[in-house]
């Protein structure tokens, strides 16, 4: 994992234990995340039962939430 790849974790990781604020860059970092899981399935089907964590979605949801209200 390279340090940008940690940095992005860190933050989701921080922002879901409260260390954190929720803010954009929460938002963009889990974006970031999201898009390049996506990629790892599609790349290779070993990888297509991999998902966020509940806590993770419930933030994804969070922010679609904020985007439409």
């Amino acid at each position: 994992m390279t340090e940008a790849d940690s940095n992005h974790c860190g933050i989701v990781a921080e922002s879901l234990a409260g260390k954190r604020q929720v803010d954009e860059q929460t938002f963009a970092s889990l974006a970031v995340l999201g898009e390049r899981l996506e990629r790892l399935k599609e790349r290779n089907e070993m990888f297509c039962g991999v998902a966020f964590s509940s806590a993770a979605e419930r933030l994804q949801a969070r922010r679609s939430a904020v985007m439409v209200g």
